[in-house]
């Protein structure tokens, strides 16, 4: 049975196909399309899935879209009936677009798909639970799906037990623990969509335990959300102005209740809107771990699945993890709607046929994208007049751990590419954590991003222990954990008084480069089993220098998706700083090229795929 799961129109569109229960293939559009958080129809991603198992749209059993588009659509209404006069002008603008992108949705689809192939359709938070409990290695489990919002639901509490899942409770839109999460997003001056991981990453810049940061949590929960026992919500929406306006908050009536106003994109930060975001990362936290609480209590599950959005927060996953409400947690990689193609995928399928219960998790290490061989490679690599080495699998990676360890910064572009927001070896960056000025270097000079941004460790499965106080498995980098305190340095006694820059780059442990200010990392764990390429090279690095543990940070610069094709590759290399790039059975050195050729690729721009 052949079914291709697609999410778009939203933002992140992606397509998965799914094969009598497994997961063959997964990809994001804006791999192909060059254009990042692409919304548009997948149509590179839908022909990669296709083309990787060797069929035709004509061999399809089914399309299953993640949504429900007519009941988004009424949603629209039924908002601005309830609130109307209010939001009439942007109604009169916005009706067209949401007859077109809701109402007329299959009409849009069906340019893409062959009129025999029968289109089916599955609500969004399904589509979530689908996309955890089903690949997860649990043949029972408590499953938690918190987003913006999809039809109506912007949060539920499921329960999967071997091919079903049920809804056991759910909240509505207006009230989200995502919109929240996404409002504090752009008050801090961060891109809604896209900042929030911005967000978390400002949050350990906050003091914790200051009046100033205990006193926003004060004000957030006495007059924005009112927080339940059970993890529900609820929204002021007096505060907000996302049901029928194109900002997410009152900017006035935040300003006054702050003391603040809204933060200009890109202006300097201050310690006001770290502590702001501290503030609202704690307030999440609990409202997650209350949610978990009652998910528990519900089910009487020992296990729990989550998905949507908002578990693409792993300062809470690690909180959560730390817990122990449940035995274990696992964590669709792609949680976000991406994630919502495989889950429409195997939500239609588990609704026909029997689930037997996986000995592992099912997603593969998330390594589900393309991958290229080596003749396609290599004959790129001529064409562009690349001076190269061809190297065994042991070489290369002796001699990528021995770039790492003199402090270079290393493309790697192996196997197939990863499904999901993170880089986990397939489309990495890799270089040294023990090097106290790779943090600055990597982002200001690698990625072109903002110097506060913190990176992650990629460390053997088997260490995770020895360099971290939880230690748990985390192999889609989707827990943080705290550097344990024989790696820690001291930090001075007036640290929290000081410029955050002068914070920021401060040598806090032996690991400088992947430990943030509150000792904290996004760990990834590296399993042999799953990818044996990337444990063998750090395996190497570890022979060389003692340490099992490099940063990882994925192969791209701000703007950009994450690198898909060879070109995309040799351009970052040429375009940044970076040193070196690893790529299939080859090793290029930027020393070793050609001025003309490196100042070829400098001024070229991203292709775009599509029209």
């Amino acid at each position: 049975m052949k079914i291709l799961g697609i999410s778009a129109f939203y933002h992140d569109s992606a397509a998965a196909l799914v094969i009598d229960g497994r997961i063959i293939a997964a990809a994001q559009e804006e791999r192909f399309s060059r254009v990042k958080h692409d919304e548009r129809f997948p149509v590179h991603a839908s022909d990669y899935c296709l083309r990787e198992a060797g069929i035709n749209w004509e061999d399809l059993d089914a399309v299953v879209y993640y949504d429900k588009p007519w009941l988004k659509f009424e949603r629209i209404l039924e908002t601005y009936y309830a609130l109307a006069p209010k939001g009439a002008k942007s109604f009169r603008a916005g009706l067209p677009v949401w007859i077109k992108e809701k109402a007329m949705l299959p009409r849009m689809l069906q340019k893409h798909i062959p009129k025999k192939v029968p289109l089916r359709f599955s609500s969004h938070h399904l589509s979530h639970a689908a996309s955890a409990f089903y690949p997860s290695p649990f043949k029972s489990a408590a499953i938690l799906t918190l987003d913006g919002v999809g039809e109506w639901a912007t949060t539920t509490i499921a329960h999967g037990v071997d091919n079903q899942i049920t809804i056991k409770r759910e909240m509505k839109f207006p009230h989200s623990i995502g919109l929240l999460y996404s409002s504090f997003t752009q008050y801090c001056g961060f891109k809604v969509n896209s900042g929030e991981y911005k967000l978390m990453g400002l949050a350990p810049y906050g003091r914790h335990g200051h009046k100033d940061v205990e006193e926003y949590k004060r004000k957030i929960k006495s007059s924005l959300v009112h927080i339940y026992d059970d993890g529900g919500i609820w929204l002021d929406q007096n505060y907000f102005s996302y049901t029928t306006g194109l900002e997410m908050v009152e900017k006035e009536k935040w300003s006054a209740l702050f003391g603040f106003p809204m933060r200009e994109p890109e202006s300097p930060l201050t310690q006001t809107y770290c502590d702001l975001a501290l503030a609202i990362q704690e307030v999440t936290e609990e409202i997650v771990i209350k949610l978990a609480r009652q998910a528990k209590t519900i089910t009487n599950e020992d296990f729990l699945c989550l998905a949507g959005g908002v578990a693409l927060n792993c300062v809470a996953n690690g909180v959560l993890r730390r817990e122990n409400i449940f035995k274990d947690i696992w964590i669709q990689p792609a949680a976000g709607d991406a994630g919502g193609a495989p889950g429409a995928a195997l939500a239609y399928y588990y609704s026909q046929n029997e689930r037997e219960t996986p000995s592992t998790d099912q997603m593969i290490g998330s390594y589900l994208g393309p991958q290229f061989g080596r003749d396609e490679i290599i004959q790129i690599l001529n064409q562009e007049k690349i001076f190269f080495s061809e190297l065994s699998n042991s070489d290369l990676c002796t001699n990528a751990a021995s770039l790492i360890a003199e402090g270079n910064v290393l493309g790697w572009f192996q196997g197939r590419m990863e499904f999901g927001p993170r880089a986990l070896g397939g489309r990495s960056i890799l270089a040294d954590a023990r090097s106290p000025d790779m943090q600055k270097k990597l982002n200001l000079k690698i990625k072109n991003r903002e110097g506060f941004r913190p990176f992650a460790p990629s460390v053997l499965a088997e260490d995770m222990n020895l360099y971290f106080e939880g230690g748990w498995d985390s192999p889609y980098m989707l827990l943080v954990d705290k550097v344990k305190n024989e790696y820690r340095n001291p930090l001075p006694n007036d640290y929290f008084d000081w410029p955050l820059d002068k914070r920021l780059y401060f040598v806090r442990s032996q690991l400088p480069a992947i430990t943030h200010l509150d000792f904290s990392a996004r760990v990834q764990s590296v399993h042999k089993e799953t990818n044996p390429l990337y444990h063998q090279l750090i395996t190497s690095f570890k022979k060389l220098t003692g340490w099992g543990v490099i940063v990882n940070t994925s192969f791209n610069v701000r703007g950009e998706p994450i690198v898909g094709s060879t070109n995309d590759a040799l351009r970052c290399l040429f375009q940044t700083e970076m040193d070196a790039l690893a790529i299939g059975p080859f090793l290029i050195l930027k020393k070793d090229q050609s001025q003309d050729v490196i100042n070829d690729f400098k001024k070229r721009k991203s292709a775009f795929a599509l029209d």
